[in-house]
């Protein structure tokens, strides 16, 4: 089979870098803004733990409907259009109630841009019926670099020229993703409504399938005391801003070496064999950064795991929804993968943890990430066991 146009998929790497270019401004500095604008600690958290609760819902809902008229990439086009005018709403009307219900609207639009960018992007890199990791790390690695770009350029500004023009930073953000999205490729991805193979229900009651979501939930867990806990951890023990900064730079830096790499490496492991081997190395992630946290070297060696842990984790969830969810039901399967993995568990990560933070210190959050992720590595097991073909990349 020859390779996809270049074209293509210049285009989706175009709009990876601008979502987590948007991403890479809100998410840091947000809070910030929230602060100055006079809500409190408890408002704070509340509007931020948002955009847990809708990725239970968003996800699939934009999958479904990408699935059901067969055009995903205009789903993209739609859903950047309306995180736009959700944004502008963010600078126009900075009250309380209008900050909260517009911050609600944009992760609800938000939701919907990478089930849908994924899904019309693997129908552009099928290679004998399987997905071709090289090209694919290439596409994804653009993400990782738009959210280091901008978490530095937004820092730079913010320092500049104060926290009031956070939300003129957040429309120039979501405008560059909705340009970036008016130029993937047009025309139907999939036949709409011509699905005649299993249900996706069906498919969800394979027990592979099911134990496969099972490892993803609990593994992803894991990782949410690392994306909501970790900075407060290593303040808790006594680094200072630059450490921290460092820390979080070393696994992006990885995690794009990994997304670089990442079709050779598929060469040697099955995707289910992949995922088993990064929730075992989170475990041991999670483990060591409790009991050693305060031990800078080992700290920055759990950080390197970062390019299995999470990198190479994705890229095999992608591969494996690619497979078991065909044609129109591949939209509403990376739904699944986004609102299971990420959703439900980032909901329950963010108020367990917090309750244990609180109440027994962040290393007991690690351990808890540690156990959670052990859970993973057994699910994912079974996963293997009951899935009767063998996928080589």
């Amino acid at each position: 089979m020859t390779a996809p146009p270049a074209a293509p998929l210049g285009a989706f790497a175009a709009v990876w870098f601008a979502y987590f270019a948007a991403i890479g401004l809100f998410n840091p500095y947000a809070p910030l803004w929230f602060k100055d604008l006079g809500f409190s600690t408890l408002a704070i958290g509340a509007i931020a733990s948002m955009q847990s609760w809708t990725r239970v819902v968003a996800p699939y809902a934009w999958g479904w409907l990408g699935d059901r008229h067969g055009r995903r990439a205009d789903g993209v086009r739609w859903a950047a259009a309306a995180a736009l005018a959700a944004s502008v709403g963010l600078w126009l009307w900075p009250g309380a109630t209008a900050v909260t219900v517009f911050t609600l609207l944009l992760f609800l639009a938000n939701g919907g841009v990478v089930p849908l960018s994924e899904a019309a992007l693997a129908q552009h890199l099928q290679r004998g019926g399987e997905m071709d990791f090289a090209r694919y790390g290439r596409v994804r690695l653009w993400g990782s670099l738009g959210f280091v770009v901008a978490v530095c350029v937004a820092g730079l500004v913010l320092d500049s020229a104060g926290i009031r023009a956070f939300p003129i930073l957040v429309m120039v953000g979501f405008a560059a993703l909705w340009l970036m999205a008016l130029r993937l490729p047009r025309g139907a991805e999939v036949s709409a409504g011509h699905h005649t193979g299993p249900s996706i229900w069906s498919i969800l009651k394979r027990p592979a399938v099911a134990w496969f979501f099972t490892g993803v939930f609990f593994t992803v867990l894991g990782h949410t005391a690392l994306y909501a806990f970790l900075s407060l951890y290593l303040d808790e023990l006594g680094y200072g801003k630059g450490v921290v900064g460092g820390a979080w730079a070393v696994a992006v830096a990885v995690e794009i070496m990994f997304f670089w790499a990442q079709g050779r490496i598929f060469g040697w492991l099955t995707p289910l064999a992949c995922l088993q081997l990064a929730a075992l190395l989170a475990a041991l992630r999670f483990g060591l950064t409790a009991a050693f946290g305060g031990v800078l070297l080992v700290l920055l060696a759990t950080q390197l795991l970062h390019a299995v842990t999470f990198a190479a984790q994705h890229a095999a969830c992608i591969a494996l929804v690619h497979r078991w969810f065909p044609g129109t039901l591949r939209g509403r399967g990376q739904a699944l993968y986004s609102t299971l993995g990420y959703g439900c568990s980032g909901v329950l990560g963010g108020v367990a943890g917090g309750w244990l933070g609180s109440h027994h210190g962040f290393a007991a959050v690690f351990w808890a990430a540690s156990a959670a992720s052990m859970l993973g590595a057994c699910a994912i097991w079974c996963s293997r066991v009951d899935d009767k073909s063998t996928i080589t990349a």
